[in-house]
C-alpha cells in the first residue's frame, strides 16, 4: 500500500485516466472527464481508497487537486 500521496494521485490517475505530471494545477471541468458524472466518480475513489465519507459541503468544494488535499487534512489525512 502506498503512502496517501500517491492514494490520492491515484484516485485522479484511474477516475480520468491521467498521467501523474497532469495533476498540479488541475481544476474541475479543466478536462472533459471532470465532469459533474466525474466528480462523483473521483469522490467515491477517494472516500475508497482513505475510508471516509466527505461532507457535501467538501464534496462541492473540491474544486481542484489542490483544494483536494487540503480537504483531506480536514479528515486527518496526511500527506
Amino acid at each position: 500500500m502506498g503512502n496517501n500521496l500517491d492514494k490520492y494521485d491515484r484516485s485522479f490517475i484511474e477516475t480520468f485516466g491521467l498521467e501523474k505530471n497532469m495533476l498540479a494545477g488541475l481544476k474541475y471541468q479543466d478536462i472533459k472527464e471532470w465532469d459533474s458524472v466525474g466528480h462523483m466518480n473521483l469522490i467515491g475513489e477517494i472516500e475508497d481508497a482513505f475510508n471516509i465519507e466527505l461532507d457535501i459541503d467538501d464534496i462541492t468544494d473540491l474544486s481542484s487537486y489542490e483544494e483536494g488535499k487540503k480537504i483531506l487534512k480536514r479528515y486527518k489525512v496526511k500527506f
